[in-house]
């Protein structure tokens, strides 16, 4: 399979169960309705399992922006191929947010809340504060991928096998330091279902808090520069 075409996949695997168990938590008469925190934290941890598992052997298993970045930055990774990864990358999270759109059609339609509805698709912070808001983002993705590159040394990307311990890694940054941001840590997660959210005809929706987008875009950049900084101090 081509590389491209491998993420795009994955990615698209990766939103449709990602922004699909937050869609079953918040969205009204859902079955999964009011699940709460742990429900999507697991879920989200299988929705990287998934689509880690589905495409490593074909592109590495990228599936975020942030992680092709640091990779290159660390030197696993070729940086002429990182534009097209990256768009590869966004327009498969596009597509998974629209599968879980197409799932949830009926769910949209109920429920009233204009915040539930976008933060299916994106992130948002519990408390808004830029500077606080994209530190945590920061650091949070910073942990992440210095831990994402520890797991993966010496190879140059992710493997089957390493699909488990990158899940509960997720698991463990969305359980401890998701709250205060919702834990993008990936730009590509943020930005496609952002767009789709933009698009969709979901109803009454408000709009898609393009004040705050900027926020899960950067820090994740920010954390990758960070954590190849602190890869190479350690190796």
């Amino acid at each position: 399979m081509n590389p491209y075409l491998a993420e795009f996949i994955g990615t698209a695997i990766l939103l449709a169960f990602g922004n699909g168990v937050v869609a079953n938590v918040l969205l009204k008469e859902s079955k999964g309705n009011n699940g709460g925190w742990i429900v999507i934290t697991f879920g989200w941890a299988m929705a990287v399992f998934l689509g880690v598992f589905a495409v490593s052997k074909f592109s590495g298993a990228h599936l975020n922006p942030a992680v092709s970045i640091v990779l290159a930055l660390t030197g696993k990774f070729p940086w002429a191929d990182v534009p097209l990864y990256i768009l590869a990358q966004v327009a498969g999270a596009f597509s998974g947010a629209v599968i879980m759109w197409i799932c949830y059609k009926d769910h949209f339609k109920a429920t009233e809340n204009e915040g539930l509805k976008l933060a299916v698709f994106a992130t948002g912070p519990a408390i808004r504060n830029p500077v606080s808001n994209l530190l945590t983002e920061t650091v949070a993705t910073a942990i992440f991928l210095v831990l994402v590159l520890l797991i993966i040394a010496p190879t140059n990307s992710l493997g089957a096998l390493d699909a488990l311990p990158v899940a509960l890694l997720v698991l463990g940054v969305g359980l401890s330091l998701g709250g205060p941001t919702g834990y993008a840590i990936n730009p590509a997660r943020d930005l496609g279902p952002r767009i789709a959210h933009f698009l969709l005809p979901l109803g009454r929706k408000g709009n898609s808090d393009w004040a705050y987008s900027w926020v899960p875009l950067l820090g994740p950049i920010l954390g990758s520069f960070i954590a190849a900084a602190i890869y190479h101090l350690l190796m």
